[in-house]
This record gives C-alpha cells, structure tokens and sequence, in this order.
C-alpha cells in the first residue's frame, strides 16, 4: 500500500538532520520488526515443545514480557517521521499557508511536552528497577524465572528520546515553513489528499504487475 504521507528533502542542515536521524530511526523500527519474528519463533519452540516433549518453553510469558517493549516503542519515530500516526486532519486539513503551519507547530510542540514528561517517568521507572549492587544490577526480576527487568523497562525512555529529537526537528521544519511562508517545507510528513494516495496506490499496482 502507498505511504499516505510525503517527506521532501534538499541540502539544508535541517535536511541533514532529518536523513541522518532517520537512518537511525530505520535501524530502531528493524529491531522492532525482529522482535516480532523473534516471538514467533519463541511460540514455535515452546507450543512444539509442549506438543512433542511435554516441556515447553521455561520463561515462555517472562520473555514475552521482555520483548513486547520493542515492538511497542522502538518503531513509533520511525512512524512519526513518515507520517504514519493516527491523525484528526479534519480541521488542520482544511488550512492552508501559514495557518496550517501554525496548527501542526502548536500541535507538534504539545506531542513534544507529552513525550519530554514521558521520558522523565519512564527514566524514574527504570532507575528503581536497576542498581549495580544488586545481583544483576536489578531490583526486581521477572516471575517465573527470574529474568532482570531494567532492560525492557530502559527501552521506553530511548524510544521516547529519539522521538523527541523528531519532534525538534520538525518543530524546526514548520516553524521554517510559517516565518517563510514556504508551500512544501522539508523534513515534515506532508500529508497526501485521498486522490494522491490512490493515484500512488494505482501506479504500485500497475508496477507490481509489470514486475510479474
């Protein structure tokens, strides 16, 4: 399916940022998409254990635990660059200029707040979970066997940080785009109309079957 959002890019050092940002961003939504795959292997193993040699999976549930904080976290700025999020475009969608501009910089600003609190709590969370005189350095484990839990619980603040880098850098696009009055500004999804996107979707299926 076609992206339902652009990202337009030049030889500006606002540009730069955003390319280099998310080439790491790729990178983080790639250990997303490997943390899925790993589970399905984990449900293999353990449902084939149970089935064949009556043992499945010791920790099954606790490496669950583990894992769901990368699919959940590590793909969400890779996602906010391109647009991907849910949005409400029914009042910003009817704005043009400056106006639209203003409305996403306000909208984006307030993102950018929710995430920095966000940060802060999650950082809180994992610093009473880790401590390098315990064992481990943990204070608390899993259940079941007892796997430390500050890795996963570390992971939310570093997902959450990189996302308020993308926010900075796309406060700076559209605050770029309101004091210049530009039409296409860089390094902020643009948002396709309903035509572009099946217009995009009709010329992926036309390719994918001249590649047949």
């Amino acid at each position: 399916m076609a992206g339902g959002a652009n990202v337009l890019e030049d030889g500006s050092i606002l540009s730069h940022l955003d390319r280099s940002l998310y080439n790491h961003e790729k990178k983080l939504a790639l250990v997303s998409g490997l943390a899925v795959f790993s589970l399905m292997i984990l449900a293999v193993v353990s449902v084939g254990g149970r089935n064949m040699l009556n043992a499945p999976l010791p920790g099954y549930v606790d490496w669950i635990e583990q894992v769901m904080p990368l699919i959940a976290f590590m793909g969400i700025s890779y996602t906010q660059r391109d647009g991907g999020h849910i949005r409400m475009d029914i009042l910003i969608g009817k704005l043009r200029g400056r106006a639209k501009w203003a409305a996403e910089f306000i909208t984006t600003f307030a993102m950018l707040i929710l995430m920095i609190l966000l940060v802060w709590g999650s950082w809180a969370h994992f610093d009473r979970s880790f401590d390098f005189a315990r064992p481990y350095w943990s204070n608390d484990s899993s259940i079941d066997i007892a796997i430390p839990i500050w890795p996963a619980k570390l992971l939310a603040p570093v997902a959450f940080s990189v996302l308020c880098l993308r926010l900075v850098l796309q406060l700076w696009g559209y605050g770029r785009a309101f004091v210049h009055g530009l039409s296409s500004p860089v390094a902020v999804p643009l948002i396709k109309s309903a035509a572009e996107q099946a217009a995009d979707e009709a010329a992926l299926m036309t390719q994918d079957k001249g590649n047949i």
